[in-house]
């Protein structure tokens, strides 16, 4: 009887701490500011130390809230943006721990985030070099934007990463298919330095293709 009881005073103590707790979104919400002001407000010149900070204070998130997809992806994001930063061999290292973070990410809940792990894997398979120096993959990259689409198709990210994607493979008509596409994303409540930012690389992006073009 007395277990019992003991029980039932701990769940209602712990009952306001349950209702209390915090969401995925809300997590991971302090990762996804300081992400935004680094790569649309900071120097480039300062963005690797940045990001190398934001990636630990990432990983201690991801430590405390184990299971939690989103955080895993927003691990995986801070460091593809270090590793996008950094540039060259020295790189790699960090593209392969975010690879791993976002398959991670996928075997827990591929529809978190509307999906961004699929974005996130398939920007690293575009933008990392191929066999023998990395694990790039065109083929794959295709694939994983397309999943990725499918789960979001107005986002803002997808369509632009997807766009310049294309753009680089030649594929003109279709990156500006989803470049103006990207242009048209509903903004994200919340996210409003991260969309003005995204818009601005859309529409730099869609000019260039014109000017190419002319």
């Amino acid at each position: 009887m007395n277990t019992r009881l003991t029980l039932l005073a701990a769940l209602l103590l712990a009952g306001p701490a349950l209702a209390n707790a915090a969401t995925p979104e809300e997590l991971i919400r302090p990762i996804q500011d300081q992400w935004a002001e680094i790569k649309y407000r900071q120097p480039t010149e300062k963005q690797v130390e940045s990001y190398d900070k934001l990636a630990a204070q990432a990983h201690r998130l991801v430590e405390s809230n184990p299971g939690v997809a989103e955080a895993l992806i927003w691990e995986g994001i801070v460091l593809s943006s270090e590793a996008g930063a950094k540039g060259g061999l020295g790189a790699l290292g960090l593209a392969k721990e975010a690879r791993q973070r976002f398959e991670e990410a996928l075997k827990l809940n591929d529809k978190a985030l509307s999906g961004s792990a699929y974005t996130s894997l398939a920007t690293l398979y575009a933008k990392v070099p191929g066999w023998p120096i990395g694990f790039g993959d065109k083929e794959r990259a295709d694939e994983y934007f397309r999943k990725s689409l499918a789960l979001n198709p107005t986002g803002i990210d997808p369509n632009f990463l997807y766009g310049e994607y294309l753009a680089e493979r030649g594929r003109l008509p279709e990156a500006r298919a989803r470049l103006e596409a990207a242009l048209e994303a509903p903004p994200r409540q919340g996210r409003e330095l991260a969309d003005t930012g995204r818009r601005q690389e859309t529409q730099a992006l869609l000019a260039t293709l014109k000017k190419d073009a002319g």
